[in-house]
């Protein structure tokens, strides 16, 4: 997906949209499994949330164009 989202003249990739939608995304999925307990079987948070986030940015990628397409029809 190459493209660009235009706001006033300001030229703003879809990557970058997509990436702040999935930190959203990320950070609630994180608060999630921290409330549960679930950190305590990690053995690097850090890792894990980067993994976390990379994981959720591709599902994201990946789901965009067919909710366009419905939201489109």
């Amino acid at each position: 997906m190459i493209g660009e989202i235009d706001i006033q003249g300001l030229y703003i990739p879809w990557l970058l949209v997509l990436a702040l939608v999935t930190l959203v995304i990320s950070k609630a999925v994180s608060a999630l499994l921290s409330r549960l307990g679930l950190y305590r079987l990690v053995w690097h948070p850090a890792l894990f949330d980067l993994a976390l986030y990379l994981i959720l940015l591709f599902a994201v990628q990946s789901a965009f164009p067919y909710l366009l397409k419905m939201l489109m029809v």
